[in-house]
């Protein structure tokens, strides 16, 4: 019963853990058969089992893994979907995560058409000051060919410490010999934010994820916007990052003195004892002139909700989407012995106005309270009323847009053909977008180009009437045109094609676009709530634009 997450073994290893802080550790009551009572300290009691397991057991053990088991029991044990132990690895991949910074060239690496291809080389980076270009074909690295690399492999032996040479063979198109980079790695960053003009007067800026420094691109992003009218902040799919990051993106948009956000987290060392700590903007708002719309879906979480939570709040922006994920939880890292660290949940997040933004989970995930057909609400400065049970509560609720049953037929047909269809898109796109990029080819995707693209998919294997099937097909276009807008650099072509599909940023622009003000734009978005809701208690459809 000890090998696996022992109730009783994660007692006695927190105590043992007390215990080696210098703390009185709790006891173990025990009575003999004379009536006699005695206490054990349970920290021995604990290394008393350990011993005898690691001697008597059927099965043998070594130190080691009894003191996994025991240390995984104890995570287990805390129901803490959020909380983990790292091995250095692990950290340093997690923070590879958080960060964007690695040490390496700078280069972004696709399997393109069975090779190692180099589709997008990141400005001021050593790859960037070599001559590396998009489209180069990775073909040696280190002496080693490099034909037949998977991804992974090529990016892990091409990435190294801070100062060494990486030798770099690569095929360029147009040239009948590899050509050969000897290139000094260097610390590269990964920005997360893009940031483009779409109908010429209003400005989009994408946050993959609150990284460390994307604060500062987000700011940097405005002079990219100046001309906008107004701003799109995309945080869907943005699994959140660090807090003061967070904070220091709420800052942008929020005049000073404005609260930001604020933890209630355990005081440490005290059972039972919290404090409550609080962030106010300290700058002067760098956009106020700009109507701003948050975009959000269930996948934002952690440190994007911040940022949402806390302009909807203030009235700052409207938010359209999805309900988030509700992980508005402090996370504390922690270093141990042998240099791993220890991830541990300390507190909750509110927003501005009170709001909690956690939604509790189990251990899978699975969010725990129930539906509820009354909740807490709180109202905004400017009278709006927000709910407040957790999560980021978006003003205008638009759902995510679905394939009708021909796109699921092509999705599953490609599957069952084995045609990997995005890699496919991507490979497409690619080299087209690559010819109009160096001048010998087409600015624009040529219309004939998709009947190629299906006659190429028809050669795999795909059956002519899933492909040729009308909204299959524009489908495919759809995608393809995007993916060639998108490697073609035209961005702002991108945002107009996705927002053929994307019905949240579809709407977002046709309210920026009618809207001269911030009020202009609340009042907007809270009229079409208003009216869907009256639609949803009368059982009528609300048509979704």
């Amino acid at each position: 019963m000890f090998r696996r997450v022992p109730t009783v073994l994660l007692i006695l290893v927190a105590t043992l853990f007390r215990a080696g802080e210098g703390q009185v550790s709790d006891t173990t009551r025990t009575v003999d058969a004379g009536g006699r009572v005695s206490t054990v300290p349970e920290s021995q009691v604990f290394l008393g089992a350990f011993q005898n397991i690691l001697d008597y057991h059927q099965t043998t053990f070594n130190d080691s893994t009894l003191w996994e088991q025991a240390l995984e029991g104890l995570i287990e044990g805390l129901n803490d979907p959020y909380a983990t132990v790292f091995t250095p690895e692990e950290y340093g991949a997690f923070e590879e995560d958080n960060t964007g910074d690695y040490a390496g060239i700078g280069v972004q690496i696709t399997q393109l058409n069975g090779r190692v291809t180099i589709t997008a080389v990141f400005r001021q980076t050593p790859a960037n000051e070599a001559g590396l270009v998009v489209g180069d074909q990775i073909v040696e690295v280190k002496g080693v060919d490099a034909r037949d690399w998977t991804v992974d492999m090529a990016r892990d032996s091409i990435r190294g410490p801070v100062g060494t040479v990486v030798d770099i063979k690569i095929e360029r198109e147009g040239m009948s010999e590899p050509l050969r980079f000897p290139i000094r790695r260097d610390e590269v960053h990964v920005s997360a934010v893009n940031a483009s003009m779409v109908y010429d007067s209003l400005g989009y800026i994408l946050v993959d994820q609150v990284a460390r420094g994307s604060a500062s691109e987000v700011d940097s992003a405005f002079a990219v916007l100046a001309d906008a009218k107004g701003i799109i902040l995309d945080l869907r799919r943005n699994p959140g990052g660090y807090l003061a990051e967070s904070l220091s993106m709420a800052d942008l948009f929020l005049d000073r003195g404005k609260k930001l956000a604020s933890t209630v987290s355990r005081r440490p060392g005290q059972p039972n004892r919290t404090v409550e700590e609080a962030w106010n903007a300290r700058l002067p708002a760098r956009v106020q002139d700009k109507t701003l719309v948050v975009l959000v879906d269930r996948f934002t979480a952690s440190a994007a909700e911040i940022v949402a939570g806390s302009l909807q709040d203030h009235d700052r922006a409207v938010v359209l989407g999805e309900r988030t994920f509700g992980k508005g939880v402090v996370q504390t890292v922690l270093p141990l012995p042998g240099d791993r660290r220890l991830r541990i949940t300390t507190g909750d997040w509110m927003t501005p106005l009170g709001r909690s933004l956690h939604i509790p989970r189990d251990l899978q995930g699975r969010p725990t309270q129930e539906a509820s057909d009354s909740f807490p609400t709180v109202s905004t400065p400017g009278g709006r009323v927000l709910r407040a049970d957790g999560g980021v509560f978006p003003d205008l609720v638009i759902p995510d847009d679905t394939l009708t049953t021909a796109e699921q037929n092509l999705l599953i047909e490609s599957a069952r053909a084995e045609i990997p269809l995005t890699l496919r898109i991507t490979e497409f796109a690619f080299e087209r977008a690559k010819r109009s990029k160096d001048g010998t080819g087409p600015e624009e995707l040529d219309p004939g180009s998709i009947d190629i693209f299906l006659a190429e998919l028809e050669k795999e294997g795909l059956s002519p009437e899933i492909a040729r099937h009308p909204e299959a097909k524009e489908y495919l276009g759809w995608r393809v045109r995007m993916a060639f807008a998108q490697r073609a650099e035209h961005f702002d072509h991108a945002l107009e094609f996705q927002a053929e599909r994307d019905r949240v940023l579809a709407r977002a622009l046709e309210f920026l676009g009618g809207s001269d003000s911030q009020a202009d734009l609340i009042a907007a978005v809270d009229t079409e709530a208003d009216l869907a809701r009256r639609a949803e208690v009368s059982g009528m459809p609300f048509g979704a634009h």
